[in-house]
């Protein structure tokens, strides 16, 4: 497969705030991605060659507080803001493409697709989407998995590490599952040099340890992510990691029963981060849904 050089765009997201994206390909649909949290674009960069070179445009995105993109001043990381971030998002493409995009969301970024969806079928308003790709989320998951997720986080978000070789001990304690790595260089992606000469996450503290974190409410994001499963109307498919540490067998038949149109495809050998674990079976499985589409498309236009 021939590499594609990406171009770098900015966009803005629900309150303005600066969104960087990498754009990749210039096919005449376009299919976005929203990294988990933590995470910076860079996470969904195989995925998003592959997709280009099956025809589509697809754009990789750092979500607020993360990577490249822009800190908010008001530190707000609730679900709801991440949703509003992917509504108007698809909106900005939509207004490009002359059609909704498709969305893949991996965790963070599947439950903000997921809100936007549901808010838009709450207000009457057309679907945001033409289709959605979930990545290892469901409505309602693993409060444990989640919790040990944003400890992880949090252990040295302000501290930071003394070194490269430092934060790569501490990924490998966290994901012991996974071959070592041979180079920094994509672990060098989520980080950033301070002026300390300490290395910290790239992405904003207060998205864990704020006035406003990506965990607050978590009863009221729930329940706003179930009734979008409840309410949604486009063509939807869950990738799960069979081996997850945060979405278990029953919270995806609970999301399959919210949603019976969703297809699924468990991943074997993956856990949470499901891209990184097999990316291979990953991209095949949404190349395929996307085909099978594509195909429906063409023989409704008939």
């Amino acid at each position: 497969m021939k590499r594609i050089k990406p171009r770098t765009e900015t966009f803005r997201g629900a309150s303005g705030n600066k969104l960087v994206g990498d754009v990749y390909g210039s096919g005449p649909h376009a299919v976005f991605l929203l990294h988990g949290g933590g995470q910076t674009r860079h996470a969904f960069a195989e995925a998003a060659q592959r997709l280009a070179a099956a025809g589509w445009t697809a754009i990789t995105f750092d979500q607020r507080g993360h990577g490249d993109s822009e800190w908010p001043a008001d530190g707000a990381y609730s679900f709801l803001n991440f949703g509003e971030d992917a509504a108007t998002l698809a909106a900005t493409l939509t207004d490009r493409f002359g059609s909704p995009p498709v969305v893949i969301g991996a965790s963070l970024g599947g439950g903000a697709a997921l809100v936007a969806e549901g808010q838009a079928a709450k207000a009457g308003l057309p679907p945001r989407f033409f289709a959605i790709v979930l990545v290892d989320v469901t409505p309602r998951f693993d409060l444990e998995g989640a919790n040990k997720i944003v400890g992880f986080m949090a252990e040295r978000v302000r501290e930071g590490f003394a070194s490269i070789e430092e934060a790569a001990d501490a990924v490998a304690d966290y994901l012991p599952h996974r071959p070592r790595p041979k180079s920094f260089d994509g672990l060098k992606k989520n980080l950033r040099l301070g002026q300390d000469g300490r290395w910290r996450w790239h992405w904003d503290p207060r998205f864990v340890d704020g006035r406003t974190p990506v965990h607050i409410a978590r009863e009221v994001s729930e329940e706003m992510r179930v009734e979008a499963a409840r309410t949604l109307r486009i063509p939807a498919l869950l990738v799960r990691g069979a081996s997850s540490e945060l979405v278990s067998e029953e919270n995806a038949r609970e999301f399959l029963a919210l949603s019976p149109h969703t297809k699924m495809v468990d991943v074997a050998g993956a856990r949470h981060m499901v891209a990184g674990d097999r990316n291979d079976v990953f991209s095949d499985a949404i190349i395929e849904f996307l085909a099978g589409l594509q195909r429906k498309a063409e023989k409704a236009s008939l």
